[in-house]
């Protein structure tokens, strides 16, 4: 018995190795080989070594298409905390019986394409959309409201998308909150909004860092939502490897940028481990 339970274990964990060295490893091993090679029109690269990929970033068009992206991800991002965490608040804080369904509700979209979901948002909003025809219908507007092919556009397709993803962690930071110290600062005399702030806030902190990176990091390389919100004045970093690509076929200089954002992430990943390793000790030691 015990050795039949070894060498299943032993299956699986080769077949998990196998799978994440196959589809994981190995093809990201071989986007950081063509970052370091260079462009050939017939065969897509040429095998021979250059630094030229990583230091075309430094083009300051480059630069501005980054910051532009970096700048719309913090906005979705700082928006859907704003509407993710009430709504978590409040998830949490409903009847047992209610939360399952709402949760739910909430994971519903996720069976969805995203695709699929940006083109009906994109039919609502549009000039002749349904949004337009109900402000013009209830006499709110006298024409038509331009909100496609916008900056603001782009920003309500990442918020749309990625709502879910902020809510959900900040929803399990929320349900785990000790209600002994809750009640403890009511007692010694706190306001709701003292409560909030020096309570609530930095117990929910991983939530917080947590949703914040998983809407932000994904944010700056969702290029379809700027493709069909946005129109070609707001580029995401994504529309820049996708363009290099499909496009350009620059395969050597898509793949150092699509490194770079990785990179990118990574800083970002080490930095969420880093504020949670200090802020747990903090906590230890109070």
């Amino acid at each position: 018995m015990k050795k039949s339970r070894k060498r299943f274990q032993k299956v699986v964990i080769t077949t998990v190795v196998g799978w994440l060295a196959l589809f994981v490893f190995l093809p990201n091993l071989m986007i950081i080989v063509t970052s370091f090679l260079t462009r050939d029109d017939a065969n897509l690269v040429q095998m021979v070594f250059t630094l030229d990929n990583y230091s075309r970033l430094l083009d300051p068009l480059y630069a501005q298409v980054l910051l532009h992206s970096l700048n719309m991800a913090l906005i979705a991002t700082f928006c859907c905390l704003l509407i993710g965490y009430p709504f978590a608040f409040i998830l949490a804080r409903l009847p047992a019986k209610v939360r399952p369904l709402l949760l739910f509700l909430l994971i519903v979209p996720f069976w969805t394409n995203s695709l699929i979901r940006i083109y009906g948002l994109k039919i609502f909003l549009s000039s002749r959309g349904y949004l337009n025809e109900f402000l013009l219908w209830i006499g709110l507007i006298d024409k038509p409201l331009r909100i496609m092919y916008t900056p603001e556009a782009v920003i309500l397709g990442l918020i749309y998308i990625l709502l879910p993803f902020m809510v959900m962690p900040l929803y399990s930071s929320i349900e785990k909150l000790d209600k002994s110290c809750l009640e403890a600062a009511r007692d010694l005399g706190a306001s709701k909004f003292q409560t909030f702030m020096r309570i609530v806030i930095p117990l929910t902190m991983p939530g917080i860092v947590a949703g914040c990176l998983l809407v932000l990091l994904p944010a700056m390389g969702l290029f379809y939502v700027s493709d069909l919100m946005g129109g070609a004045k707001n580029l995401l970093i994504g529309n820049v490897i996708k363009s290099q690509f499909l496009n350009i076929r620059d395969w050597p200089f898509g793949a150092a940028t699509s490194i770079c954002l990785t990179l990118l992430m990574g800083l970002m990943l080490f930095i969420y481990y880093r504020a949670a390793k200090l802020l747990n000790k903090r906590v230890d030691l109070e």
